[in-house]
């Protein structure tokens, strides 16, 4: 009997390293561990009371289709948000989309054709690879380091990478795994390359909010002469500790393009509307909603990194932004590490998980030592993790990898 095979892409798309090891943290729970995950950006902020009331509020009888590209209320409640950041747009440059996923994935879409390439700094967030395999285009990747805080390197490095299937740059900034917040000089060399070799720039902006020490978010849509090439894409997911209601978005000023990404959103129809509809309330929300929550992600940055820096041969990179922190353990593999945490190893029946970090790049064999730690949890649960992970390496170095 023949075999039925199945698509070249289910086989070329990548599991995701955040979500693979799940199994194992199951198990370890099955057997009454429990798990401090640190291996997901889930916060564990509240979401906003508001959203919550909005969906209540809903008064239609019939829960309707509604437009391709997005609620008109919840356009305008976005163009206000962007316009306060200083994107100058209206609402017809923005589209709703099924959270930031369906963005990339849709941007892909619409700039590149299979085969064609999108040079993206690594590590860089993995589930880039999943998009890219769906859309048929290939991810050229530009290593950074932990050495240089995964600061982007000089132009010419980008030039190296750049080929006549070179279609787009992506950045995501703030930077998840990195954590980096990519300076306006940095940011104004990438808008020159993407000018000099007729380039679209992407960046995933997701975690603007999130930026520490004094440092100023800076957006791609804030450079004057590239409306027609500068694509951002965004969400609600992280901003507002609502990460399961689905609902991101696409900002350009390039006509063509947003036209083309119509013809995306028709194809499946419309973003989710009870969550539109929440988002709405979210974005009505006053600035100073953010101030405390900056606050508590500043703090379990700094418990986290000054946990990590006392652990002997660990090297770390503080971040700038976002919520995740990678650290260089004295191991040979972080994905036998974690698995070994949590399948072998526990104190007082508690256990860690986190993100080998390999996933997470593109060039084959990197970041086999490294692994990235989402800081969500509060600092007495992250004080408690640093106390396992410190005694796990102990231990771990001195039985499983002698």
């Amino acid at each position: 009997m023949a075999i039925i095979k199945l698509s070249q892409r289910s086989y070329d798309i990548q599991a995701s390293p955040i979500r693979k090891l799940t199994p194992y943290a199951d198990e370890a729970k099955r057997r009454g561990i429990k798990v401090y995950h640190l291996n997901i950006g889930q916060p564990d902020i509240e979401t906003p009371p508001v959203y919550w009331e909005a969906i209540r509020k809903y008064g239609e009888k019939v829960l309707k289709y509604g437009p391709s590209n997005g609620i008109g209320l919840y356009l305008e409640a976005l163009k206000k948000y962007y316009n306060r950041l200083g994107f100058n747009v209206r609402s017809d440059d923005i589209f709703v989309t099924t959270a930031g996923s369906e963005a990339i994935i849709f941007t892909f879409l619409a700039v590149m054709n299979p085969g064609e390439e999108v040079i993206i700094p690594e590590p860089y967030y993995t589930n880039y690879n999943g998009f890219a395999t769906m859309a048929g285009v290939n991810i050229i990747p530009l290593t950074t380091f932990i050495e240089d805080g995964f600061k982007l390197p000089p132009a010419e490095k980008f030039e190296e990478k750049i080929t006549d299937k070179t279609r787009a740059i992506l950045l995501c900034n703030p930077g998840n795994p990195t954590g980096t917040v990519y300076t306006e000089e940095e940011l104004s060399m990438v808008v020159e390359l993407a000018k000099k070799y007729n380039l679209f720039l992407i960046t995933d902006e997701v975690y603007r909010e999130f930026t520490y020490d004094g440092l100023k978010h800076t957006s791609i849509m804030e450079f004057t002469g590239i409306d027609k090439r500068a694509i951002v894409v965004d969400s609600i997911s992280k901003r507002f500790s609502a990460c399961g209601a689905r609902v991101g978005c696409i900002v350009c000023k390039n006509k063509e393009f947003m036209e083309y990404v119509m013809k995306f959103g028709q194809a499946r129809l419309c973003p989710p509307t009870l969550e539109q509809i929440g988002a709405i309330a979210l974005h009505e929300l006053d600035s100073d909603y953010f101030k405390p929550i900056y606050d508590e992600y500043k703090l379990r940055r700094d418990t986290l990194y000054e946990g990590l820096s006392s652990i002997p041969d660990v090297l770390v990179h503080k971040p700038q932004g976002a919520f995740y922190m990678i650290a260089r353990f004295p191991v040979k593999d972080t994905e036998d590490f974690a698995i070994w945490l949590l399948r072998d190893f526990d104190v007082d029946g508690e256990t860690v998980m986190f993100a080998p970090l390999d996933g997470f790049y593109g060039t084959h064999g990197l970041g086999k030592n490294e692994l990235r730690l989402a800081y969500i949890l509060n600092c007495h649960d992250i004080k408690k993790s640093l106390v396992i992970l410190r005694k796990g390496l102990e231990k771990y170095l001195s039985t499983r990898q002698k």
